[in-house]
């Protein structure tokens, strides 16, 4: 009697922990898909406050990141400088040109070496071109 009593605490135990794993393993997976569509969304924003900021300055362009910043509170946390340096967020690298005739932002996902895999770039007008895949 006691041996059937302790194989069903067993499988109690047992699915508690495949829950437990499932919880924690699943908002993960999550994340490594919906990454890419959140770079893809912060370069949109970037571009649209681009754009915002030209329509407000007779077609001129922001040529510094704070300039920027006042079209898009948090442009400085994916644009270190407007001159094209890396900024890693996550695990993504962005960067950002920004001149008065116009704006290239591109993110690609942070290898550790000097090329980016591939992700894309958004330029004056909200073009967007994919970068080409490596692999």
């Amino acid at each position: 009697m006691s041996k059937k009593g302790l194989a069903w605490v067993e499988i109690i135990i047992m699915f508690a922990v495949v829950i437990l794993l499932s919880a924690t393993l699943i908002p993960h997976l999550a994340d490594f898909s919906n990454n890419s569509e959140t770079a893809k969304s912060v370069l949109r924003k970037l571009s649209t406050a681009a754009e915002n900021y030209a329509v407000s300055h007779k077609g001129t362009y922001p040529s510094d990141v704070v300039e920027l910043s006042g079209f898009m509170p948090l442009a400085g946390n994916y644009c270190a400088n407007a001159s094209g340096t890396s900024t890693i967020v996550g695990e993504y690298s962005y960067s950002c040109i920004l001149t008065p005739g116009g704006y290239s932002f591109s993110a690609g996902i942070d290898s550790g070496e000097d090329e980016r895999e591939g992700l894309c770039t958004v330029t004056t007008g909200g073009i967007f071109t994919p970068f080409p895949s490596s692999r």
